[in-house]
């Protein structure tokens, strides 16, 4: 009940026998323990505030099986903007030791198997939680006018999301790969009942390769399991793992991720998967759901197992050129305008594995802050292409679109395209531009050679980005009349091609408008000052046991 001071003799110091009736009275004799006391309670808790990103995220998804659609893309919205608020908060605070992958969470799961919910974040999952919100919020605001099966449609994207968090969190494996493969289900659901062209093939064709790619997965867990004894990313960082295991253990493992980051050649999803899917969908896969399997390549594979990826680090380079390359090839040559931004993905992705594959600072931070660009670019894209364009037109074929004169009907479609192309091509301003510049300063260190084809590839991704932002908006073609609803005059009925009918293009909605303003703000922003990000990135990758010393 009562505490005393104690008497100090062996210094010559002689405190009196005080009573403290009150709590707060043995806070004056030890204000510095107090503090510290208070500041570690304090780092405690903002350290858990950001796994309310999954918890907030389910429980709106949860809350959508119940609530009648009229308030499912109010609960949608409310839910993004909260995680959203949430991680950009996580980011400006200066509590966190964002160098380390420092644990947030930590609760026995499957005790008999070493299972634990346990979570954790560093600068590098971080940066990846905040693009995946930014990209949340404009996937709902982008599909505002739902009609169909709304509540559903609202639930697979949060599960989505929430899955995804869950990804960039995990800090022990199993947990890891239960929230990877989560995020599968709903992609398939998102495609097969709200996609267009090709929709169930473009689904089940992107279904199978990610189980293709989490089977491997599995298999490299459980080696890592077995020789470790332990699911515990941390630890198993520490583990010395045998070169032997490591040389067979770590192209199982990078490939099964890099599947879903579209590695050539097994890319081939991406295109189909992105032209299947609704705008929302084709936002969520560019923008979230391949950094997926980069973040895993990066997290799991290179982190665990350094000497397996020196052995075949030569070989992602030599995959992630080939890619940038061929998939730039390919977009110049198609007709279909979701075609194109899908196998600029592609080419995109393969500067982020190219990154990776460099084993520097400079390369690997570069290759996150590539994630986190072209997380907003392709969304940005998909965007225009899919809403403001496809919705309005029903039509991507780049030759009837030239017909349309759409920077006229569609100005406000027009100036957002043309931003978001000028930061696809890396135009200095922008985000691509910082994040490429800074893999190739890694990539000259490493692998001069892959620097100059790799440029032969910039080359070709501004060729085929100036021919379809040339034929979608400023090919010239029959100028739709001004008003709230532009209609394109009633040409000959023996025109029969789509782009030849009369067209009602209604004005872009204030939802597009504040979805598009969130993404071009962003890849503005990080454009002119990258080093709020790469402030917090680069201690994280410098902490990773895989970097060339």
């Amino acid at each position: 009940m009562f505490a005393s001071k104690p008497r100090d003799t062996e210094h010559g110091n002689h405190y009196e026998t005080r009573t403290l009736w009150f709590p707060w009275q043995q806070q004056h004799h030890d204000p510095v323990g107090g503090r510290a006391a208070t500041n570690s309670k304090r780092r405690c808790r903002n350290r858990q505030v950001i796994a309310w990103t999954i918890y907030i995220t389910f429980a709106g998804a949860i809350l959508l099986l119940f609530l009648p659609r009229e308030f499912s893309r109010w609960i949608a919205l409310l839910t993004t903007t909260a995680t959203f608020a949430i991680s950009l908060a996580t980011l400006f605070s200066h509590d966190l030791d964002l160098t380390h992958f420092t644990t947030i969470v930590r609760v026995p799961w499957v005790p008999a198997l070493g299972m634990n919910y346990h979570l954790a974040v560093d600068g590098i999952s971080l940066t990846l939680v905040l693009v995946t919100s930014i990209t949340a919020v404009s996937s709902v605001l982008f599909s505002w006018d739902v009609d169909e099966r709304q509540n559903e449609f609202f639930f697979w994207l949060l599960l989505v999301v929430g899955g995804s968090f869950g990804v960039f969190l995990s800090a022990d494996l199993f947990l890891l790969f239960v929230f990877y493969e989560l995020v599968i289900v709903p992609k398939y659901f998102l495609i097969a009942i709200w996609g267009s062209t090709n929709k169930e093939y473009g689904a089940m064709k992107l279904t199978l390769y990610s189980f293709f790619g989490g089977a491997l997965v599995f298999i490299g867990i459980i080696a890592a399991y077995v020789s470790a004894g332990s699911l515990d990313l941390n630890e198993l960082a520490r583990f010395q793992f045998t070169p032997q295991l490591q040389s067979w253990t770590f192209p199982v493992l990078f490939l099964g991720f890099a599947v879903l980051a579209g590695i050539w050649p097994l890319h081939t999803w991406a295109p189909t998967g992105h032209v299947a899917a609704p705008t929302a969908g084709s936002m969520l896969l560019a923008g979230i759901v391949m950094k997926l399997g980069a973040y895993g390549g990066l997290r799991v594979a290179m982190n665990l197992f350094p000497q397996g990826f020196q052995m075949w680090s030569d070989w992602i380079a030599i995959l992630a050129v080939i890619g940038i390359v061929y998939a730039a090839v390919v977009a110049l040559r198609q007709r279909d305008l979701k075609f194109v931004i899908g196998y600029s993905s592609v080419s995109h992705m393969g500067f982020v594995l190219l990154g990776l594959a460099t084993a520097n600072v400079l390369g690997v931070s570069g290759a996150v802050l590539q994630m986190f660009s072209h997380g907003v670019i392709g969304a940005l894209l998909f965007a225009v292409a899919g809403r403001m364009i496809y919705r309005r037109t029903h039509t991507r074929d780049l030759n009837e679109l030239s017909l349309m004169d759409l920077n006229r009907a569609l100005p406000f479609a027009a100036f957002v395209f043309v931003i978001a192309s000028a930061a696809s091509m890396g135009i200095p301003g922008f985000s691509g531009f910082a994040a490429e510049i800074t893999i190739l300063i890694g990539v000259w260190k490493t692998f001069p050679i892959a620097v100059w084809i790799t440029g032969a590839g910039m080359v070709l991704v501004a060729a085929f980005t100036l021919r379809a932002l040339k034929k979608s908006f400023f090919e010239g073609g029959p100028a739709a009349p001004s008003g709230d609803v532009k209609e394109f005059a009633a040409l000959p009925p023996l025109m029969t091609s789509p782009a030849e009918r009369p067209i009602h293009l209604e004005p872009v909605t204030i939802p597009e408008k504040l979805g598009a303003g969130l993404l071009m703000f962003t890849t503005l922003a990080i454009g002119i000052y990258p080093k709020f990000l790469l402030d917090r990135i680069q201690p994280a990758v410098e902490a990773m046991r895989f970097l060339a010393r």
